[in-house]
């Protein structure tokens, strides 16, 4: 039997609590019921990964849904290193900023990105991901 798809964990890794809010918000009413956790920089979200936070351990692969401007380590710095992991580097990652940099994204998609979404899309960006967890044959580790 194939795992359920709806348990494929969303991570949000985001500093800006409205932002936060807004990303809970709009996953509920495109009704995507994904276990849904939050990071407040590359550091945390390194440390819930890796299963150092206890009880916040998520199953893999997941969904990572990654601002770019953050204190401690920015989203640039911590998809570097999950992309170095062995363990970590096959999730599925989107960027969700404000930043319509051209190099941000050149750094980003070097990096093996899914997606960059602006920020002000995030209701083309969760109707995307409900397609995405509907059709896409995800990895279980």
């Amino acid at each position: 039997m194939a795992p359920d798809k709806t348990n494929v964990p969303i991570l949000l890794v985001d500093d800006n609590e409205i932002d936060i809010e807004l990303v809970r918000r709009a996953l509920k009413r495109a009704n995507i019921t994904n276990p849904f956790h939050v990071a407040f920089d590359g550091v945390e979200a390194l440390d819930i990964l890796h299963g150092n936070m206890q009880n916040r351990r998520l199953a893999q692969p997941c969904i990572i849904l990654v601002d770019l401007n953050m204190p401690r380590m920015d989203g640039l710095e911590f998809l570097q290193e999950l992309r170095k992991d062995d363990k970590l580097k096959n999730n599925i990652v989107f960027i969700l900023t404000t930043s319509g940099d051209t190099e941000d994204k050149r750094k980003a998609y070097q990096m093996n990105i899914a997606g960059y979404v602006l920020k002000e899309n995030l209701t083309m960006l969760t109707e995307m991901l409900d397609q995405y967890c509907r059709v896409n044959e995800f990895m279980h580790q």
